[in-house]
């Protein structure tokens, strides 16, 4: 302790403020180290919410106790909490979407309400309880949707309503698929509307699931992706990860056409009716008292009366065929897939001779055969249509084990979380610095202070002072007493003697030559003093 003073009494003002600067930043140092250490690994909560929703949850948790941190709109909660926190809140209804449902239509009254303001309440609601269904997809953040409907006018006929979404999703933006299902589920809940009608827009992307210039649904790239996941997980299950590569090729049918055709078929006749109809006429006609010429003849036998009689039969049948007639109608949209090529790169494995060259070995042809039918049944080839698959196993030109297979975990993977072990780095070597590079060198030089202000063990005793004043030494040229007989043989100072030099100047002069010498013979006086008193 008494060197620790000694240097500390040797430097400096400047000095002694560097090294209190620099022990409180070791002590900071130290104490963000242990808390580092102490504090436990924060995960992810939620992120995204609305301030309401946002304080809700934090509301929650602090009437739970647990500790938390807000970063920037996001709650973080420790790692081994979080998932038990989720199902928690979640059963208590946290975090509530700010959209109201169906709960609006509970505030309106039968008095004083109208039927516009009934109607604006159920669009309202019906548009939140779509907005929940939205979310609930772990993918979606956040969404409104607005629907366009013109039945509050009842002089509008033949609209049809439309609707818009927008998301924001928690990852990347949203595929193709997942807009068109969001179009049928809006579709599917307003009376009238069509998937087409609605429009999806991603924060990040835009307008999603639009139609292309060609009228196209599902573009040419986004069938060719499908394709291409589908074989990758197809060869990555038998040759492992990355020892094979697929690449797919979709040329898809651009043009609209409509085809209408009408056939009949002559020798296909079905009769549908039939119609008979029977006519008889029969007519007699008798003579009467008429004078005729006949009459006045001599014989007198066309003097009697005349008759004649006619009869007619005639049968009619109309019977009605019907034709065969065949009507198609051929609409063709573009999408529809006009030739397939598909190409799959497949690694092989290495053998390792006797003298330690690899060479590579290409997979079997019978393996070869069944990865080419695997693939043709996973992308729906058909040879009429003028498909191709070409499968090939080649070796890769890449390192040493690359993508042999999956990668081993760590012996800590996952028990240190990264950015902690580099803030606690960080903080250790901040200490170690100012330990090695500023306290130490700072107190070595006031030890070396203090010690060049000692004498030097090789140095001859009398040159320095021992807190013993040498009368010939220290005095010098004074004049000593003799030996005189009143005082036992030691002499008188001549008082009369005219003196050289005054002794108090010439001990001020020793005083001020050596002031830390001085300084130091007082201490120990002092310290002497203090143990005799004790």
């Amino acid at each position: 302790m008494s060197q620790v003073l000694k240097s500390w009494n040797a430097l400096g003002g400047r000095q002694r403020m560097v090294v209190v600067g620099a022990t409180l930043a070791m002590v900071l140092a130290v104490l963000g180290l242990s808390r580092l250490a102490s504090a436990p690994n924060f995960a992810l909560l939620y992120a995204g919410l609305e301030n309401e929703a946002a304080g809700e949850v934090v509301k929650a948790l602090e009437a739970r106790g647990i500790a938390y941190d807000v970063r920037g709109g996001a709650i973080f909660v420790p790692d081994s909490d979080r998932d038990a926190l989720r199902l928690t809140l979640a059963s208590e209804g946290l975090p509530a979407n700010n959209g109201q449902g169906y709960e609006l239509l509970d505030t309106l009254s039968g008095f004083g309400t109208t039927s516009q303001m009934f109607d604006a309440a159920y669009w309202r609601a019906k548009e939140g309880e779509l907005a929940r269904t939205i979310v609930s997809n772990p993918q979606i953040a956040s969404a409104r949707v607005h629907i366009a409907n013109s039945s509050a006018n009842p002089f509008q006929r033949d609209i049809t309503p439309s609707a818009s979404i927008s998301v924001t999703t928690t990852g990347g933006v949203l595929s193709v698929q997942q807009a068109r299902a969001l179009k049928f589920l809006v579709a599917s809940a307003v009376p009238g509307m069509t998937p087409e009608a609605v429009a999806v827009i991603d924060g990040k992307g835009g307008l999603i699931g639009a139609e292309d210039e060609n009228g196209g649904g599902i573009t040419a790239e986004d069938k060719a992706a499908q394709l291409r996941d589908r074989v990758q997980r197809l060869m990555e299950a038998r040759v492992g990860t990355g020892n094979a590569v697929v690449e797919v090729s979709v040329d898809q049918v651009t043009d609209s056409e409509l085809i209408r055709e009408r056939s009949f078929d002559p020798e296909s006749r079905v009769v549908i009716s039939t119609d008979t109809e029977e006519l008889t006429d029969r007519a007699e006609n008798t003579g009467g008292g008429d004078v005729t010429v006949a009459s006045n003849l001599p014989d007198g036998a066309a003097g009697g009366p005349e008759s004649s009689s006619s009869q007619k039969a005639e049968t009619r049948e109309r019977i009605n065929y019907e034709v065969s007639e065949t009507t198609r109608e051929i609409k063709r949209q573009p999408g529809a897939i006009r030739r397939l090529t598909v190409a799959v790169l497949v690694n092989g494995s290495y053998e390792t001779g006797a003298d330690g060259t690899q060479t590579f070995v290409p997979l079997p042809e019978e393996e070869l055969s069944a990865l080419r039918e695997l693939v043709a049944s996973a992308v729906g080839f058909e040879e009429a249509r003028g498909d191709r698959i070409t499968l090939r196993s080649l070796p890769f030109d890449r390192p040493e084990g690359l993508g042999t297979g999956p990668a081993e975990p760590g012996l800590f993977a996952g028990a240190i979380d990264t950015m902690r072990l580099i803030q606690m780095g960080v903080l250790a070597i901040v200490a170690l610095i100012l330990g090695l590079f500023v306290l130490r060198p700072i107190l070595s030089r006031g030890e070396a202070a203090v010690a060049g202000a000692l004498p030097a063990p090789e140095e001859e005793v009398g040159a320095a002072l021992d807190g013993e004043i040498d009368p010939v030494d220290a005095l010098g040229d004074l004049p000593v007493m003799g030996d005189g007989p009143d005082f036992g043989g030691m002499g008188m100072v001549d008082f009369d003697a005219p003196a050289e030099e005054d002794p108090v100047d010439r001990l001020r002069g020793l005083i001020e030559e050596r002031k830390s010498e001085t300084v130091e013979i007082l201490r120990s006086w002092l310290e002497d003093d203090r143990e005799n008193a004790a």
